[in-house]
């Protein structure tokens, strides 16, 4: 059996050609940014933004977007540019990261949304646009309802709690009556492929990284998350994909009365949580290739 190259914050730099495009993933608050920011300063390149809610212009502290500050150290792209009213998918980053990969700086892309990086990677399937009928539907029924019209393949292939993924499968099953897993069976060529590139991948322990979601979150409270949420809260639609960022419904609830602050906050700890493992889950079955990445964030 070959073994995955390890990489530690000691040798990352050492291991990394300075011309070669650099993929890095992992679940939230493991240190990504960090890394990007690093390898971007000591090599150069431009640091693309791979992560879903991070791609809203409503929210910077709430998704944990990269300060003022840090933008100025390093060229910065693809993120808090799209509107949350404004539809966006995995083809809709595809299409505006492959500009990039042609031409300008060396792609340093980061994120912890799974599904950018396998679009990237492995290609994605050309699915017709999904009518608005279609999606106001699916916003009425519930995860479990939607899980259960579709097809074994697709279900498979899934990550069956996330209800956006679900739904998502959900909506290209009724506007096509084709199932999700026989699209991606078409799929054409990826823009890059693993072996073109650098692609690392988080390993963050449990425990490490539960104390760090939680710590991360009290400081995006004295950052001014709340202020973020209280800006959106006249507009705020549970229904929008941008309005369902961990930690957004739960202050919403505060503002609203609904909760304590402090229950909040625990509610949303346990969101964010809850997502890391499913994100480390992904990371473990689908990213066996990638070099793993040992250092402290």
């Amino acid at each position: 059996m070959t073994l995955r190259p390890h990489f530690t914050a000691d040798t990352i730099l050492d291991a990394i050609e300075p011309h070669r495009p650099v993929l890095i993933a992992g679940p939230t608050a493991s240190g990504k940014s960090d890394l990007a920011l690093r390898i971007a300063e000591a090599q150069g390149g431009v640091i693309i933004n791979a992560d879903a809610s991070q791609v809203y212009a409503c929210w910077r502290v709430l998704t944990a977007r990269p300060s003022q500050e840090e933008e100025a150290r390093a060229r910065h792209a693809l993120y808090g540019h799209v509107a949350a009213t404004a539809e966006y998918s995995a083809g809709h980053w595809l299409r505006e990261v492959a500009p990039r990969l042609e031409a300008g700086p060396r792609p340093i892309i980061v994120g912890g949304t799974g599904l950018y990086f396998s679009a990237l990677t492995r290609g994605l399937a050309q699915i017709p646009a999904v009518p608005s009928t279609v999606r106001k539907r699916g916003d009425a029924l519930s995860r479990e309802a939607m899980l259960e019209q579709l097809d074994d393949a697709t279900r498979a292939g899934i990550d069956s709690l996330n209800r956006a993924r679900v739904q998502r499968a959900w909506e290209v099953l009724e506007a096509t009556g084709r199932g999700l897993a026989r699209w991606q069976a078409d799929t054409p060529p990826p823009l890059l492929a693993l072996s073109d590139a650098h692609p690392i991948v988080f390993d963050a322990p449990k425990d490490w990284l539960n104390h760090r979601i939680e710590r991360r979150f009290d400081l995006m409270i004295e950052a001014g998350a709340l202020d973020e949420v209280r800006a959106v809260l006249p507009a705020f639609d549970p229904t929008l994909p941008a309005h369902r960022a961990i930690g957004a419904p739960e202050l919403v609830a505060y503002l609203k009365g609904l909760l304590s602050l402090n229950d909040a906050r625990e509610a949303a700890v346990v969101s964010t949580r809850q997502f890391a493992k499913r994100q480390r889950t992904w990371f473990r079955s689908k990213m066996r290739d990638w070099a793993v990445y040992a250092g402290s964030g």
